[in-house]
């Protein structure tokens, strides 16, 4: 064999090795992947979220997928006549805009259930409403009525513990029902860490349209790889943090406080992001660790 050719083969083998302690860590436990952003409209960067997930699958840990439909949605308001409305970054949802959000998530949900099978593994498509899981209530911005927008306040898991005993990869579009049954929109980043609480995950990783958190916004070499939930809450106190990473990162403290072990938040963009944080020991975005969590990295 030429000695180019042997290299790669040796290169390809040390990062199947590199993966080995990560794959024994995490046999048979949860991660919940909360998919959205740019990676849900590029055709290439969804087809590498999703064959990340179903080699994950494969390796033994048993993932679920959250996701969103943010730019789909608004899209079909617009074709529909009508103008998206946000208040403080959530989408005003009356009647009819409640009706297009719904038939769109569910439309990505079994597109994404089809990606899925077409590499070999069974995945069922539910939305929070099926079986009773996302129970919510009407969500308010600063006191504004949004409309159909809810708060988790309850998650029934069973369905979901019942699919992945099946050896099924459930795939869940944030859709909830109140107490009277009438159907809210919830946010995806809120609806992926109250089930990643409800289902004790080892995992919860978000997919955005950033690198992961950064000390100075403004510095991309400041990229934090790891931050203890303390140092988390400093850098929002201290005013570095704003926009749409502010809640994110309560969600991950919130998720960390409720016993999920590791949150990453991961730049979508980046072909087989979720890979390369996982099974690789510097990782590429940013992980939310507890303050007494150990690291995971085996140098």
């Amino acid at each position: 064999m030429p000695e180019r050719s042997m290299d790669e083969v040796l290169k390809k083998a040390e990062v199947l090795i590199e993966a080995l302690p990560y794959i024994q860590r995490f046999n048979r436990k949860i991660i919940v992947v909360k998919y959205g952003g740019s990676a849900m409209v590029d055709e290439n960067l969804k087809r590498s979220v999703i064959e990340d997930v179903t080699l994950l699958k494969l390796v033994g840990f048993k993932p679920i997928i959250v996701h969103g439909g943010g730019k789909e949605i608004s899209r079909w308001v617009e074709k529909s006549g009508m103008e998206p409305k946000f208040v403080k970054g959530l989408r005003v949802t009356d009647e009819p805009t409640m009706e297009i959000a719904e038939m769109v998530l569910n439309k990505v949900n079994k597109s994404l259930v089809q990606l899925v099978e077409q590499l070999g593994v069974l995945a069922v498509g539910v939305s929070g409403k099926d079986g009773g899981m996302l129970k919510v209530e009407k969500k308010f911005a600063d006191g504004e009525d949004i409309g159909f927008v809810g708060d988790v306040k309850e998650v029934n898991p069973k369905i979901l513990f019942d699919l992945l005993e099946k050896d099924f990869l459930p795939i869940v579009a944030p859709i909830g029902l109140d107490d009277e049954y009438n159907t809210y929109n919830i946010n995806a980043d809120d609806a992926a860490c109250a089930i990643a609480r409800a289902v004790s995950a080892e995992k919860l990783a978000f997919l955005t349209d950033i690198e992961g958190v950064y000390k100075d916004p403004k510095n991309p070499a400041t990229l934090i790889s790891e931050l203890p939930v303390s140092e988390a809450r400093e850098l929002m106190e201290s005013g570095f943090i704003g926009g749409g990473m502010l809640p994110k990162l309560n969600n991950c403290i919130d998720a960390i406080n409720n016993g999920v072990s590791r949150v990453h938040i991961l730049d979508g963009r980046i072909p087989h992001c979720l890979l390369l944080e996982i099974f690789t020991n510097r990782g590429i975005g940013t992980a939310i660790l507890g303050d007494k969590e150990t690291k995971f990295n085996h140098e």
